[in-house]
């Protein structure tokens, strides 16, 4: 649309209602902070960015211009008041003219996303604040390293075979440990903001981050006890659900076409341990714990992880190439003993190289989370040296495990 050509009244109407929803939206959020810009000046500036595109593009750096000069105004009378400035809603109404003249151009989702996106970021300053506050240096370190691992190893590395043996893609091996390895990052952040909460919350996002750890530092609270079987086989429990569902997300990541045949087994052992643990856990007794895993993202532990996906992903291969599925599947429950993570990321890299079938995935990823869930037993034993904890454990895991197999074989069935 130009200054000389009719304006189209439905395509108007759009792009100013628009615009005034972006203003409004952001100004409103200024108007609850009590700032010294509020709710109409947004929305008018919103609509000034989108009048000025749509009469003449080059008429948006007036527009600017003139909300710099008012920008500049509130600031130098903010500073002759208390002396403060106000930055924060200064750049906000100047991203809110661009905001409009989005929406002058057409452009609603761009300018509609960026105006929520910005007033999460201005109405989470509290939060924002406190969580920049706790930042130890070692979480700061993993995600620096998480980007470095993303952004810059990734692009250099070759996609392409290395290995006369079709084994080991570089590139395709590191998208698998760079998404498991932001996985981990992400439930450790989950850990850290929700597992004060409770000692079931602690125990469920722990086990997201890494089940067998969350496990060994539960068994702590209750070793040498006695009488605390009816509250750590509940708790001890719930990393089992974790994992589970870990995963199954996981699987759905990269290899969608097995999950139809895992979801119904590991949503079905995630459900039936649920309910077991809300029927039983003694909740008035339980104080809260909290756990100390450490990030899951450091050089060490990503290099480790990478090491045991290259072997399992290796052995996979191999086994599936000499001995079929059914040998993959024996090496999956073995694999489940040694990182259930990394044997179901094996099973869905296979898959998108054609390697298996989704079935033969599906399958081995519900018997790499079984294995992996008896694979704690070990750990809760040596950790609580309670024979009644073990045996409470260890039937609950068999009954759930058993359940579990047999939607298995019936989803088989009816595949």
């Amino acid at each position: 649309m130009s200054f000389s050509e009719p304006f189209p009244h439905t395509e108007v109407a759009v792009r100013i209602a628009v615009s005034l929803g972006v203003g409004l939206l952001v100004g409103l959020e200024r108007e609850w902070a009590h700032k010294e810009i509020g709710v109409r000046t947004f929305a008018i500036t919103a609509l000034l960015g989108a009048l000025a595109t749509m009469l003449d593009p080059s008429l948006l750096v007036a527009a600017l211009l003139g909300a710099l000069l008012l920008v500049a105004f509130v600031n130098v009378q903010s500073l002759l008041r208390d002396r403060s400035l106000e930055l924060t809603t200064s750049v906000a109404l100047l991203v809110t003219l661009l905001l409009g003249a989005l929406t002058g151009l057409g452009h609603f989702f761009t300018a509609v996303t960026s105006a929520i996106a910005m007033t999460m970021l201005l109405a989470w300053k509290l939060e924002l604040a406190r969580f920049a506050g706790d930042l130890q240096p070692e979480e700061i370190r993993s995600a620096v390293l998480l980007g470095l691992l993303s952004f810059v190893i990734y692009p250099l590395l070759p996609d392409r075979f290395v290995d006369p043996w079709a084994l080991l893609n570089p590139r395709e091996a590191w998208v698998m440990v760079v998404v498991i390895a932001g996985i981990g990052f992400g439930n450790y952040w989950l850990l850290r903001l929700y597992g004060p909460r409770g000692t079931y919350y602690a125990a469920f996002l722990g086990g997201l981050v890494n089940s067998t750890a969350a496990t060994a530092e539960l068994t702590r609270a209750f070793d040498g006890k006695s009488g605390t079987a009816s509250l750590a086989v509940p708790v001890l429990l719930v990393t089992v659900v974790a994992m589970f569902a870990r995963n199954l997300l996981i699987l759905a990541i990269f290899a969608p076409a097995a999950v139809r045949l895992a979801a119904p087994p590991l949503a079905t052992m995630a459900l039936a341990v649920s309910a077991w643990v809300w029927l039983r856990a003694d909740r008035a007794r339980m104080r809260t714990l909290q756990l100390g895993l450490s990030s899951p993202v450091s050089l060490g532990r990503v290099l480790g992880f990478a090491v045991i996906f290259l072997v399992i992903a290796s052995a996979g291969t191999l086994v599936q190439r000499y001995f079929g599925g059914l040998g993959f599947l024996l090496l999956s429950a073995v694999g489940g003993v040694v990182s259930s993570a990394s044997t179901t990321a094996t099973a869905a890299a296979l898959v998108v190289a054609r390697r298996i079938t989704p079935e033969t995935a599906a399958v081995a990823a519900v018997l790499t989370s079984v294995a992996s869930a008896f694979a704690n037993l070990p750990v809760v034993y040596w950790g609580t040296k309670d024979r009644g904890v073990l045996r409470g454990l260890a039937g609950s895991s068999t009954a759930v495990v058993l359940l579990g197999l047999g939607v298995l074989a019936l989803a088989w069935r009816g595949w």
